[in-house]
């Protein structure tokens, strides 16, 4: 059977009709935020991001970014509930989770860019009670690694850990990939080697029949197109088949009304100076841009919560000058 008949489970069948109801700059105070996270714990909204100079480290422009927890009753009005920080690290990618001891968890990658050069890089995870105090840094994984982000199933946490080395040719040493799970999110175990060629940024959830679905950003040579996972218990073993566009800061999250919204970075017509921030719907195995977010320049990473019948969207974009967190609540009826 075709790989795109297996992916029916993303979504069901039917038209939709897809709706921005708002978008609301919720935070701009650094020079730069960005990758962000939202999550709804505690009958409270809480979004978290990377702060700096800029969008990352650069040779002789060091720049370690920090964590910026925010948090909000109704989403209207934010309050910044932390700063993260490690000296000699640049904290980035932050995303949001709630363990089986309902404590907040931030999983975010830990990099080492001496003097703005990249030499290696560790994950990291964060524990809090209360959104405010937070654990030390708990380095995961090993060094190299970035696990991305991370999904709670069954006590469990899940997530694809990426590794590899940027400065490598991809042909001869392709960057691979992780099935990891983990008890407490702290020690992780491998479920499975991926092996997809130039395999990035990668998110997976589980599906309502207990497989995994997933959807991988990728740098390859066939035009960085993003391939769309499916895996059954015990997740050894993956098909995959392209998305049919790049995708930058991929997320997706099947919804309770049978629908998958999907989302991330898409550039207008392949222009890299075109990119925008877009929401799409996964359907038979196909990912299909239905709304462009306010957005353009630097932006992408769409955060995704589901609730009171409408989907919350965390993002960042450059849009307006300076480079900022959006959130925007969309409406997606069939």
């Amino acid at each position: 059977m075709r790989l795109l008949l297996l992916l029916t489970m993303y979504t069901a069948l039917g038209a939709a009709e897809w709706k921005i109801v708002s978008v609301k700059k919720i935070w701009s105070e650094p020079a730069h935020a960005a990758f962000g996270d939202l999550i709804r714990w505690n009958d409270r909204w809480y979004a978290v991001c990377r702060e700096g100079k800029g969008h990352a480290p650069s040779k002789g422009k060091p720049d370690d970014g920090v964590l910026r927890v925010l948090a909000s009753k109704d989403g209207e009005t934010w309050t910044s509930q932390a700063l993260i920080a490690e000296a000699g690290v640049d904290l980035r990618d932050p995303h949001l989770s709630i363990t089986p001891s309902n404590q907040l968890m931030i999983i975010a990658g830990g990099s080492y860019y001496p003097d703005g050069v990249y030499k290696t890089r560790q994950s990291r995870s964060f524990f809090s009670k209360d959104g405010r105090a937070w654990s030390k840094p708990n380095p995961v994984v090993e060094d190299g690694h970035w696990l991305w982000r991370v999904v709670w199933h069954e006590g469990r946490a899940w997530g694809v850990s990426k590794y590899g080395s940027y400065s490598t040719e991809l042909k001869e040493n392709p960057r691979k990939q992780r099935l990891v799970s983990s008890k407490y999110g702290i020690h992780w175990e491998t479920v499975a080697e991926m092996n997809v060629p130039g395999g990035d940024e990668t998110t997976i959830r589980f599906l309502r029949d207990g497989r995994i679905g997933a959807l991988m950003r990728r740098t390859w040579d066939d035009g960085n197109i993003a391939w769309m996972g499916l895996s059954a218990p015990p997740y050894k073993e993956w098909k995959w088949t392209p998305s049919g566009h790049f995708i930058g800061g991929p997320n997706f999250l099947p919804l309770p009304n049978g629908l998958s919204i999907a989302g991330g970075r898409l550039y207008e017509n392949g222009d890299r100076a075109k990119a925008y921030t877009a929401i799409a719907e996964i359907h038979d195995g196909q990912f299909t841009p239905k709304l462009r977010l306010p957005s353009n320049g630097d932006s992408s990473y769409p955060g995704f919560v589901w609730h009171n019948g409408q989907v919350w969207t965390l993002y960042y974009s450059s849009h307006e000058g300076k480079t900022s967190l959006y959130l925007a609540r969309l409406q997606i009826r069939q």
